[in-house]
């Protein structure tokens, strides 16, 4: 119709109420016609959703079998919950993809947030054709072409936030499909910035609005339905527990994608649900009656959640170099743990006698030699059998292997230093006496695994 324009505007110039007629008249029909093509359009895509769908029961802190019936539907077609998986795709290589033909896929079932891109990328570009082409046909700008779109699109609009957004939120328990909607939305937003369309804004604010306060709520249930499990009913097994699973997986993928579209709350939210989790682990851990029990447990939890958002997000992020420290920190405490009861008289004795050579205590270092030969002779005598049991004793308690020998090397490596401190410290004559520490490097060799 472009072509025609110049009529229009002969028309405008010399009988404007028949412009104005020419203007209604369009309005009004093409008002119809998106109206009717996407209320049809909605109710048909939408039968190709999954039938199973997450409920108040799928929560961070409930096993998978507490809400579980022997009729329940198998979940096989279910999204995942809490792992992002190939979901993360409609906000990359599908984002602009062909949009869903229900006919073409009556055979096939999607995620809501598939059906939600599907929908929004239609109306993108009918939306974005349609101000361009009213801005230049009827010449009209600012205020008068978001008038005149609004009047064309406006029942589309509200049609699809009441029937189709507003339908779903409002029941919806899915965090990743809320939090991948919320995505599209920003993203959907930049492009009609992008092609000069700024008369989506409003529709575009109201879905966020609408999509985050939903996700507040669910995370709000998460956060709560952690504080509420109680570490005594479950086994105590040092494994990673399968509430660290799920937050590391859900933390991974909020993280990864808000990177570039930071959002203050998405981020509070984060982090109220990570020190939660914290505190559940911590609580956990105490279900141990031996601190190197509780250790292993702490290791193997961070250690998870450390693995998994390291996946999907920057090495610098606040999510890493918070579990980094921890894990650190936990790591060079089970070290010195582990240690003891191998070469704990040798360690005990670095220890003692450097803190009575740094306070001028010479009397009391002294008393501390008449241990010296005693100590010689138990690590001369076991060096080797204890190094054996301390390589079998880490790496049966961490199911990563990588993990597993880490900790390994950092024990030998401590061990290393303590070792070269007790030499200092001995008295020349029993000096001879130790084993020399070229063969102890030597033997060490042996543990050192490579992956």
């Amino acid at each position: 119709m472009l072509k025609f324009k110049y009529f229009y505007e002969f028309i405008l110039s010399n009988e404007r109420n028949v412009a104005q007629e020419i203007y209604k008249e369009y309005v009004d029909t093409m008002s119809k016609i998106y109206f009717s093509y996407f209320k049809s359009y909605n109710s048909r895509i939408m039968k190709l959703q999954y039938e199973e769908c997450v409920t108040k029961d799928d929560l961070m802190g409930i096993e998978d079998t507490a809400s579980r019936g022997i009729f329940n539907k198998s979940l096989k077609n279910k999204g995942t919950i809490f792992t992002i998986g190939s979901r993360g795709e409609v906000l990359a290589q599908q984002l602009e993809a062909p949009i869903i033909v229900p006919h073409a896929q009556v055979k096939n079932k999607f995620p809501y947030e598939a059906l939600f891109r599907s929908e929004q990328y239609a109306l993108v570009d009918n939306a974005c054709r349609e101000y361009l082409f009213i801005a230049e046909f009827f010449m009209l700008k600012g205020q008068q072409a978001l008038d005149a779109f609004n009047e064309i699109m406006g029942k589309t609009t509200r049609l699809i936030k009441v029937e189709n957004v507003e339908t779903y939120v409002d029941t919806c328990y899915d965090s990743i499909a809320l939090f991948l909607c919320y995505h599209l939305i920003l993203r959907y937003k930049i492009m009609c910035h992008k092609r000069c369309v700024p008369a989506l804004d409003y529709y575009w604010e109201i879905l966020e609005k609408c999509f985050l306060a939903r996700f507040e709520y669910i995370c709000h249930l998460n956060i709560q339905s952690i504080r509420d499990c109680d570490p005594s009913k479950f086994q105590p097994e040092m494994g990673p527990h399968y509430i660290t699973r799920r937050y590391a997986e859900f933390s991974a993928a909020l993280v990864g994608i808000s990177e570039n579209f930071p959002n203050e709350l998405i981020s509070r939210l984060l982090a109220d649900l990570q020190e939660e989790v914290e505190l559940f682990i911590l609580r956990m851990a105490g279900i141990f009656p031996l601190r190197k029990e509780q250790l292993i447990f702490l290791i193997n939890n961070y250690d998870m959640i450390l693995n998994i958002i390291l996946e999907h997000t920057r090495d610098n992020s606040k999510e890493v170099e918070t579990f980094k420290q921890r894990l650190s920190a936990k790591s060079g405490e089970y070290v010195e743990e582990i240690l003891s009861p191998y070469f704990g008289d040798m360690i005990q004795y670095v220890k003692e006698a450097e803190s009575y050579l740094v306070k001028g205590q010479v009397n009391d270092y002294r008393a501390l030699e008449s241990k010296v030969n005693n100590i010689v002779q138990f690590f001369t005598t076991t060096w080797k059998k204890s190094l054996e049991e301390l390589n079998r004793e880490v790496l049966i308690s961490f199911p990563n292997l990588v993990t597993g020998s880490s900790l390994l090397q950092l024990a030998l490596t401590q061990l290393v230093q303590y070792y070269h401190r007790f030499h200092k410290l001995l008295p020349q004559s029993a000096r001879s006496q130790l084993v020399n520490i070229h063969n102890i490097m030597i033997e060490m060799k042996k543990y050192k695994i490579n992956y």
